[in-house]
């Protein structure tokens, strides 16, 4: 990765954060973007990353991201679609803005990111996109039994069907196009979500992924940069499951 330059969405904290650092120590070059302006300027200042504020799933403010980093850092090489989440509710109590938030905020980012960084990857021929799927693109179970999950799962598996048509795509412009599926991963953010489901639920992480343990950020971002790096070459339209063997 020495000198490419890597946009990762979703940087400010978590498994963003995580895939900008394990990259940045790969020698790559970073841009960043967060809605959360205070942990993206914390983290890009360290790594010394062009930090853009702002919600990824507005169409302007990804064009006028864009455009900003090719002023000021010249064309991506890597592009890491990380922004995602949900309001979890269960089916029968869902409503429409929790589900159309859970669409948009993970499959709208998707899109307009990978729209944004296509044209000049096309007119180099080359490029590496990873876009951040599940393994609740399958249905989890603990998250079902504990909140309900239906948007979030129907967003991720929205993700590898994403990456599948986008890469057969863009294959003809040497442009790889992948996902990685998380299992349950220890952050800030689900730590306290994942203990809490250790004491109350009948099937909680532990007991429903065959390594029985959590996760850690780094095992997703050594993933991602596998997926971005020349060492998957020929590997293109993959959703790399990292769960633990779920």
């Amino acid at each position: 990765m020495q000198d490419r330059l890597a946009v990762v969405t979703g940087a400010a904290n978590g498994l963003g954060e995580a895939i900008a650092r394990r990259l940045k120590a790969e020698g790559a070059r970073l841009a960043l973007f967060d809605i959360d302006a205070a942990g993206l300027a914390t983290v890009a200042e360290e790594l010394d990353a062009l930090a853009i504020q702002g919600d990824v799933t507005e169409e302007s403010m990804v064009q006028q991201g864009f455009a900003r980093i090719a002023a000021e850092l010249g064309p991506a090489d890597v592009l890491v679609n990380n922004v995602g989440g949900s309001r979890n509710q269960k089916i029968w109590e869902m409503s429409v803005e929790a589900w159309d938030f859970t669409l948009r905020l993970n499959l709208r980012s998707a899109f307009l990111c990978t729209r944004a960084v296509l044209p000049g990857m096309m007119e180099r021929r080359c490029g590496a996109i990873i876009c951040m799927s599940s393994g609740a693109k399958e249905g989890t179970p603990w998250s079902a039994e504990h909140s309900g999950a239906a948007a979030y799962s129907t967003a991720k598996a929205g993700i590898h069907g994403f990456i599948r048509d986008v890469a057969l795509e863009v294959a003809p412009y040497n442009i790889r196009v992948n996902a990685v599926a998380p299992g349950p991963i220890a952050t800030p953010r689900t730590s306290p979500l994942f203990a809490e489901m250790e004491k109350t639920l009948l099937h909680p992480p532990s007991r429903m992924v065959p390594m029985a343990r959590i996760g850690e950020p780094v095992d997703i971002a050594n993933a991602v940069l596998y997926l971005a790096s020349d060492e998957a070459s020929y590997v293109t339209g993959v959703t790399l499951d990292v769960a633990g063997g779920r």
